[in-house]
């Protein structure tokens, strides 16, 4: 099934509408539904869909032959004698009366082999199609790639594209309509440990628990999901020995360059230069304090696709344990509730920023925020180091929202709303502040009796798929 992605249907059509040249770039990280969403649309409506392979510059060549030549004459006759022959055969084609929507996927597969191409599409696109009614989208996997040779000053197909889109994984929200059998726990813990990648989402059977799909779907040897994080890194880069050492002390814990240094004895020079690298593919995200600058020595990395988190939290460094014990008892020790529900607690963090940002977006908060995410630093009133959940702040600084968010199988007591409250004292300037409490498992009596008069909304998991 097709789910989600309206944003970006949208944008196509609205292109698809126009009566001018149009060219949209459409990248993404690998698995999250590029090749997908294209095909949704070019069924929807006619179009010259050519998928580059992995192979040189003329077995590519006399495929795009090939698909263009059927697609306007019914039969294949003959393979142009370069790209330039081919992109004027495809503009002698083209009526201003109908739309021609051209798809090159993976288009990283083709300039790679021939960087050439990028600037014979761009004289094309200079000398003949900009006159031409005509939808030219090119896909790509290689983020990198699609953002320093495509869309970037440097490169010749600067300044052609009319929209381009990045395409990201769904959040909680969305993710859930993958598994409607799932009550609200479970739909929340399915996106802790498969994050929003269609792929990885679309590989669990809503009608079997988590324990289940864990054991079949991530455990068993040949799934397809058993060794994806390693699969992924040889694809996308070189040594993966490294790149494996990092995101593990990550998962584990070590989210500062010099613990990560540390941890897997490597100079914190070097470690940069990998962790930027680990950020251009869209695995590992660079975080600062909320209200910091982006340049902050408070900042630290995050692994920010859910299922490689759970794979190198849990699996990568007890993956001849669970071979000894077994699919099925792994799974329930990796679903024990001090080990899962300790797990979750910052993906559950993640989930109710989600949740405040689609109240934001439906004008339900008591402001707009401009600034938004975890805050962590120094409380001078309590005199410590302290953190915030999350914390949304409206664009004069004077107006906050401080969320505490707790995954655990006790309640929300007197203790945790206390803590909140203090919280307060980070921002001595502060004229007006909110509470918003989130817990897996409800909240005490004495909680709910004292939540009104401190402006303090309580939210349980079912309370996030209203």
């Amino acid at each position: 099934m097709f789910f989600g992605r309206s944003d970006e249907l949208s944008v196509m059509e609205e292109a698809l509408c126009s009566e001018k040249f149009e060219f949209l770039v459409l990248y993404g990280r690998r698995r999250i539904g590029k090749t997908y969403l294209l095909k949704a649309f070019a069924k929807k409506h006619k179009a010259l869909f050519f998928s580059a392979q992995e192979k040189n510059d003329t077995l590519n060549l006399v495929d795009f032959s090939r698909a263009v030549q059927e697609y306007f004459g019914g039969e294949f006759f003959s393979p142009f004698s370069d790209w330039e022959a081919a992109f004027r055969y495809v503009n002698s084609k083209c009526s201003n009366r109908e739309k021609l929507v051209l798809i090159i996927d993976e288009f990283p597969f083709i300039a790679m082999e021939n960087p050439s191409i990028k600037s014979i599409l761009q004289h094309t696109i200079d000398h003949f199609w900009k006159e031409k009614n005509i939808f030219l989208i090119l896909c790509g996997s290689s983020v990198s790639f699609m953002e320093d040779e495509v869309l970037a000053h440097k490169s010749p197909l600067y300044g052609r594209s009319t929209v381009h889109i990045e395409l990201k994984g769904f959040d909680y929200f969305e993710s859930s309509e993958f598994f409607p059998e799932y009550n609200a726990i479970e739909k929340l813990i399915a996106y802790g440990i498969l994050g929003g990648v269609p792929s990885y989402l679309d590989s669990f059977d809503g009608n079997k628990s988590l324990e289940k799909n864990i054991a079949s779907k991530i455990l068993r040897e040949g799934s397809f999901l058993k060794d994806e994080p390693i699969f992924l890194l040889r694809q996308e880069l070189r040594e993966p020995g490294i790149y494996n050492s990092i995101l593990e002390a990550i998962a584990c814990g070590a989210t500062r360059i010099n613990d990560i240094a540390g941890k897997i004895h490597e100079e914190p020079q070097k470690c940069s230069k990998y962790l930027n690298t680990l950020c251009s593919i869209r695995l590992v995200k660079k975080i600062v304090p909320c209200d910091e600058p982006p340049g902050s020595r408070k900042s630290v990395y995050k692994i920010c696709d859910n299922f490689f988190l759970f794979w190198y939290h849990f699996l990568f460094r007890q993956k001849s344990y669970y071979e000894i014990i077994g699919e099925e008892k792994s799974a329930v020790e990796i679903m024990k509730s001090e080990n899962i529900n300790m797990y979750m607690g910052r993906i559950f963090e993640e989930i109710c920023l989600e949740y405040m940002l689609r109240l934001a977006k439906s004008r339900k908060l008591p402001f707009i925020p401009a600034k938004y995410g975890k805050w962590w630093g120094n409380n001078p009133a309590r005199k410590m180091q302290d953190d915030i959940d999350v914390l949304l702040m409206d664009k004069s600084g004077v107006q906050f929202i401080i969320c505490e968010c707790k995954f655990k199988n006790e309640p929300f007591d007197k203790g945790d709303f206390e803590t909140m409250l203090s919280r307060r004292s980070v921002f001595p300037f502060g004229e007006k502040f909110y509470f918003y409490a989130f817990s897996k498992s409800g909240f005490s009596d004495w909680v709910y009796a004292h939540a009104s008069e401190n402006d303090a909304t309580l939210l349980v998991p079912e309370d996030l798929f209203k």
